[in-house]
């Protein structure tokens, strides 16, 4: 009786974050757009990388102070616990960057000499890049911070790891619902990308590996001409889509194509080998 009060409290941290959540970070969003200028009436109207930014960076604000509240008044732990400590993570982030780069790369070259996509312009900024990788950056910590860090980690204490890992993800491709350009699809990237970014989390507990892919598969899918979860940001390469179809993903972009449910899967698979054969060979 008294695991299964211990238990309840995992699952009532969580319920309670859900509607502090809508309306708190929903009003810091609100504060970014009026900031950034954006169109306060139609939020899916086309921004500019610097209102991306400004807005992004109040969502990160509002998202941060949320869970800093939460960890240190109700979880009662220090802040780091989320999964942000740096100790020995370097090659973790230079991993994740890299895996994102050559993921996106392959995916372009892939549709590339498949006609699936034609190059059509190529359109250097080098204030939108750095623009780009700062948006990208924020939304990543954002997310992980949230999704990983405090979901999955408060799920893991409720039930199997792995159960727990498939509800975050299940979260994780829900709350990206209303993104432009959903389809079933998409979806199903979506929850695959959230088992993906949660796998090496459930033996590590550590956010930066999970940061780091989330960042670079975000921006560097957006450099090679790809729409990012359905929106358009800018992109250094330019393209034309064939015919939109479940090979190239469409106006949703790599994310909603076959080629990343499988570049996926194949990945969940290494990294959950990996960590098994890691952990048996530290327990003998």
């Amino acid at each position: 009786m008294e695991q299964e009060k211990f238990i309840l409290k995992y699952w009532q941290r969580i319920l309670l974050l859900v509607i502090p959540y809508f309306f708190v970070v929903g009003f810091f969003q609100i504060i970014g757009l009026y900031v950034s200028g954006a169109d306060m009436i139609n939020i899916e109207a086309a921004k500019t990388s610097w209102q991306h930014l400004i807005i992004s960076l109040f969502s990160l604000i509002g998202t941060l102070l949320l869970l800093w509240i939460f960890i240190r008044i109700i979880d009662n732990e220090p802040f780091i616990n989320l999964g942000f400590n740096i100790k020995n993570r370097l090659n973790d982030i230079w991993f994740g960057v890299l895996l994102g780069l050559l993921i996106m790369g392959l995916g372009y070259f892939a549709l590339f000499s498949m006609n699936e996509i034609h190059y059509s312009n190529f359109k250097y900024n080098n204030e939108d890049i750095i623009l780009s990788i700062l948006v990208f950056i924020i939304i990543a910590v954002m997310e992980e911070a949230l999704f990983r860090g405090y979901i999955l980690r408060n799920l893991m204490c409720s039930v199997n790891k792995y159960i727990a890992l498939v509800i975050s993800a299940a979260i994780f491709s829900v709350m990206h619902g209303a993104n432009p350009n959903m389809d079933w699809l998409s979806l199903l990237n979506l929850f695959l990308a959230g088992v993906l970014l949660g796998v090496s989390y459930v033996y590590t507990k550590n956010l930066w590996f999970p940061i780091a892919l989330h960042f670079s598969w975000n921006f560097f899918q957006t450099l090679f001409g790809f729409n990012v979860s359905g929106q358009d940001f800018y992109s250094l390469i330019d393209f034309n889509i064939t015919e939109k179809n479940l090979l190239n993903g469409g106006d949703f972009g790599f994310e909603g194509s076959i080629f990343s449910i499988i570049i996926q899967i194949i990945l969940i698979l290494s990294i959950f080998i990996y960590y098994q054969i890691k952990y048996k060979y530290y327990e003998k």
